[in-house]
């Protein structure tokens, strides 16, 4: 009997910390959420919703103050996008020579290294990025606009410098999570394809990759929120001016933009970055809940 109290005991406080652990979670995402709805929402009322979210004009030290973010959300939003498109083919593909293709001494090489990119702070990246990738997109800019009079050069600091650092930065991440997801599908469906005169290319893409869907969404889905939350590296390779998302333009990100100026503004100011911090955070929440809904409907599919 008295094991058993002790057993009940050393259960139901096990019980306790864990609904203590998810009660902490949930007040603190609500927290979050209430206070940057608070403190986000007083600037559009003062400036304006179509002004700040559509304007096309960043001036807030002028006489006559411009709040346009326009610029900034799609910066973020096609430079995110871009990153992912490069990124995560690079590697789901990666993951699959891991798991599938490689040798074990092989892999027991190339994934320590994987995991060493995860390690890597995000200003050795931008630092990196501002001395060996600007100075190549700065050549072949001026290679591809020796003729223009309209173009403003960046010294290679540009969108696509971002997007290719911002494609880096996520590779562990879907990596990581993608090879967990594929070394646990069964054997057994390998040999299944197998033994049903499938070539092994054609196992890892019609069965092996299709079985782990789940968690190679998971993965993308955090891919998603570190392009979206990264912020250091891109103040460093972007260039940092508001302007529309071409390739070679100087851009502005969400992260960068609260980055580059809440410490040194005031008023409306910084009442409009407080609001840019509530859109990215509403982007960020938003796609989550879309890509979670997509996978739970693959898992219910299946």
């Amino acid at each position: 009997m008295n094991r058993k109290a002790k057993t009940n005991a050393t259960e139901s406080t096990a019980k306790y910390i864990f609904t203590l652990c998810a009660v902490i979670a949930i007040f603190a995402v609500c927290s979050i959420t209430v206070y940057m709805i608070a403190k986000g929402t007083p600037a559009l009322g003062k400036v304006g919703v179509l002004e700040l979210l559509f304007g096309t004009e960043w001036m807030p030290t002028a006489a006559d103050p411009k709040y346009g973010i326009f610029f900034i959300i799609l910066s973020s939003v096609f430079g995110t996008a871009a990153s992912v498109l490069i990124g995560v083919p690079i590697a789901l593909l990666t993951a699959v020579f891991l798991t599938d293709i490689s040798n074990k001494k092989l892999a027991a090489v190339v994934q320590p290294a994987v995991e060493l990119l995860a390690a890597i702070p995000s200003v050795i990246y931008g630092l990196l990025g501002s001395m060996i990738l600007n100075p190549i997109m700065y050549k072949l800019e001026k290679i591809i606009f020796a003729n223009s009079t309209s173009h403003q050069f960046t010294g290679g600091s540009n969108m696509m410098s971002a997007i290719i650092v911002l494609a880096i930065m996520i590779l562990p991440t879907v990596v990581n999570v993608s090879v967990s997801s594929i070394r646990s599908v069964s054997n057994s469906m390998r040999a299944a394809s197998l033994a049903l005169g499938a070539s092994r290319i054609q196992t890892i893409f019609k069965v092996v990759i299709p079985a782990a869907k789940s968690g190679i969404t998971t993965g993308v889905v955090l891919g998603i929120g570190r392009a979206l939350g990264e912020a250091m590296a891109i103040n460093m390779v972007a260039g940092g001016a508001v302007n529309m998302p071409l390739p070679f333009n100087s851009v502005r990100f969400l992260t960068t933009q609260l980055v580059s100026e809440m410490g040194y503004s005031t008023g409306v100011h910084r009442q409009v970055l407080f609001t840019v911090g509530l859109v990215l955070f509403v982007f960020i929440m938003a796609i989550n809940l879309i890509l979670q809904k997509l996978r739970k409907k693959a898992i219910d599919n299946d």
